[in-house]
């Protein structure tokens, strides 16, 4: 079932046009991987989908009203905050639960990721892909329907890489999080995603399980796949 559908979804920003008539759904509980070059429009669709932007043209359509985690390229956690403070916020500017509620979900979301000892420390005093985890942390802790992650790699080493992975897998194989994974990391979509889709001048090229996209005749793929060769292992 899709709970998520772009149709004809165009966007530009002054003349220049990042989206033109994208077309793609994705299903309840798999994880999509968008690649593509940069400037193709992977951040923007990601942002159509939380509401950050709306479309100039077209429909985007989030079936029910799910919960959506996002986790940004830098973590964007808050210097002054502990990790705990960074995870809880959310739930502090949103909800009216009360304390030992919003404590008993941030240590929950906290143990999810692995950094339940992290918890008061600050964003300077934790390692990149901790922090990275700790976006993630804040991401989930409203029990997330969805999850978009942007670059959720970027910057890491190949074994913190590897970990964040294997949490995205974790979250969607124990909690059916549906998950969308903006990658420059084309090795790790080949080995994270359900589906991988190609974004190329705004358009979604070719959307297809990792198999198919791997063999696909599709020319731009056959590019794409050929310029990232030396990525792929």
């Amino acid at each position: 079932m899709s709970i998520i559908e772009f149709k004809g979804v165009s966007k530009a920003f002054d003349s220049v046009k990042v989206l033109d008539g994208l077309d793609f759904k994705v299903e309840k509980g798999e994880i999509l991987a968008i690649v593509g070059p940069s400037g193709t429009g992977k951040s923007v669709t990601l942002k159509h989908i939380v509401g950050l932007l709306d479309p100039d043209r077209g429909e985007v359509t989030v079936e029910g009203k799910p919960r959506i985690g996002y986790l940004f390229q830098s973590g964007a956690l808050l210097a002054w905050l502990t990790v705990y403070e960074n995870v809880a916020l959310p739930l502090k500017e949103t909800t009216r639960l009360k304390e030992d509620e919003i404590d008993r979900l941030v240590r929950d979301a906290l143990k999810e990721v692995g950094l339940e000892d992290a918890a008061e420390k600050y964003p300077g005093e934790i390692s990149g892909g901790m922090q990275k985890r700790a976006g993630l942390a804040r991401a989930i802790v409203r029990k997330a329907d969805i999850v978009l992650y942007d670059e959720p790699t970027s910057g890491l080493d190949p074994v913190t890489t590897i970990t964040i992975h294997r949490l995205i897998k974790k979250l969607n194989r124990d909690h059916g999080i549906t998950s969308i994974v903006v990658t420059h990391d084309i090795q790790g979509a080949l080995h994270l995603a359900d589906r991988i889709m190609l974004l190329k001048d705004g358009k979604a090229v070719e959307t297809a399980k990792v198999d198919e996209f791997v063999h696909s005749a599709n020319p731009a793929v056959q590019e794409f796949l050929t310029a990232m060769k030396g990525e792929i292992k």
